[in-house]
């Protein structure tokens, strides 16, 4: 991809979204990085900046249809296209101890909300400029705490979001078979970032290496797959 290529990421101001907008942009993309509060990305815009590297920053609640039909609009307005969406916002509000049985319905319903609805919210918003691209690829990203085949308890809220973005990934995947456009989600493994703690393995930068690789796939590579460390996860 050259530097025409534009690449947006939602929750782009910390952890594994600014990671993500940083490796993209290092790569000649155009990175239109995004955040419920612009005054979040301040310090990531002046970081790539002095890297020589442009980046947009857009306000982005992906909860709320006005903010999201706001940035489609000045996606359209701008650039007229977009190649790479990037669906990285993400929020984990119960503590990992919860029981389901214990679980408030409240916190099932905001974390869909921001998990599953924000991610259909924005994509459903963005792919007339996705279809505007030679090569629209579509990364969400998910969690090996939303596989079925080895589902486990805690966090239930968290977990059931992330099997149900799995799902959304496959529905956008066939809905998208004939426009080139590829769809799929990532397990970025357990990082070290404000959700993942700083006692975890590995660092953001590892964590969206599948994610940039995803971004950049070749015509033939695959879609509707769900991928750790480049490599195929069982649903």
């Amino acid at each position: 991809m050259n530097e025409q290529t534009v690449a947006v990421v939602t929750g782009a101001n910390r952890g594994l979204g600014r990671a993500a907008a940083t490796r993209l942009a290092g790569m000649g993309q155009r990175v239109v990085a995004t955040a419920r509060r612009v005054a979040d990305l301040h310090s990531l815009q002046a970081e790539l900046r002095s890297a020589g590297h442009p980046i947009d920053c857009q306000q982005l609640d992906v909860t709320d249809d006005d903010s999201v039909a706001a940035l489609a609009r000045w996606m359209a307005e701008k650039y007229g296209h977009i190649d790479v969406l990037v669906n990285n916002a993400g929020i984990a509000k119960e503590p990992f101890d919860t029981n389901v049985l214990d679980l408030p319905i409240a916190t099932l319903r905001e974390t869909f909300e921001t998990n599953l609805i924000g991610v259909l919210r924005v994509t459903q918003a963005l792919v007339p400029l996705l279809r505007q691209s030679r090569a629209g690829r579509v990364v969400n990203l998910s969690s090996g705490m939303g596989q079925l085949s080895d589902m486990g308890t805690g966090a239930p809220a968290y977990r059931m979001s992330k099997t149900a973005l799995n799902a959304l990934t496959r529905i956008l995947a066939n809905d998208l078979k004939d426009s080139g456009i590829k769809v799929n989600a990532v397990c970025p493994g357990w990082c070290r970032t404000d959700m993942g703690g700083q006692n975890a393995p590995r660092s953001a930068a590892e964590g969206v290496d599948t994610v940039v690789w995803l971004a950049g796939l070749a015509d033939d590579g695959p879609t509707g797959g769900f991928f750790r460390d480049r490599q195929v996860l069982a649903w």
